[in-house]
């Protein structure tokens, strides 16, 4: 299947996630001094964080902005450990568009589709390639999200 026929489309950042050892400092910075919403907590044992969700802007241009930091900094996944953790993606359909990813070679994070801290679905391409999956991140962990039917057709670009 070449690239012309992908059966998906990248709709639009979704969020951007930035770990730190200390999320007081993550928050001294993006929420007092540059004025986001923290709009909800994410406390996950299995992903090793322990994190604040904030905003910007609204509806279907809002964009998550996550302040991570570890539960146990000794363990993985190490969320403190690259300041700009990873970068979230509107995807329109996400089954369809892992399905074609694999295909194409792409390398996925272990986990799978699963619900993210938001509550979309959500996967994660992996930063480094391997030789069965020469396709990744080139260093950076992108996450693809599926978009809502609200946002899908806010963002939805003509084809």
């Amino acid at each position: 299947m070449s690239t012309n026929n992908r059966p998906f489309r990248v709709l639009g950042i979704q969020q951007i996630a930035i770990g730190g050892p200390d999320k007081q400092r993550l928050q001294k910075l993006w929420v007092e001094m540059l004025g986001l919403t923290v709009t909800g907590n994410f406390r996950s044992e299995s992903e090793n964080v322990d994190e604040d969700i904030c905003a910007i802007g609204s509806g279907p241009f809002k964009v998550e902005v996550d302040l991570m930091q570890p539960l146990d900094p000794e363990k993985k996944p190490a969320v403190h450990t690259t300041p700009l953790n990873h970068v979230g993606l509107w995807i329109d359909d996400l089954p369809k568009a892992v399905e074609w990813l694999t295909a194409q070679g792409v390398r996925f994070a272990p986990g799978g589709i699963r619900k993210g801290a938001a509550g979309y679905d959500i996967c994660f391409l992996h930063p480094k390639a391997n030789e069965a999956f020469p396709i990744a991140g080139e260093g950076v962990l992108i996450e693809l999200v599926q978009a809502p039917p609200e946002v899908a057709a806010a963002l939805a670009l003509p084809a």
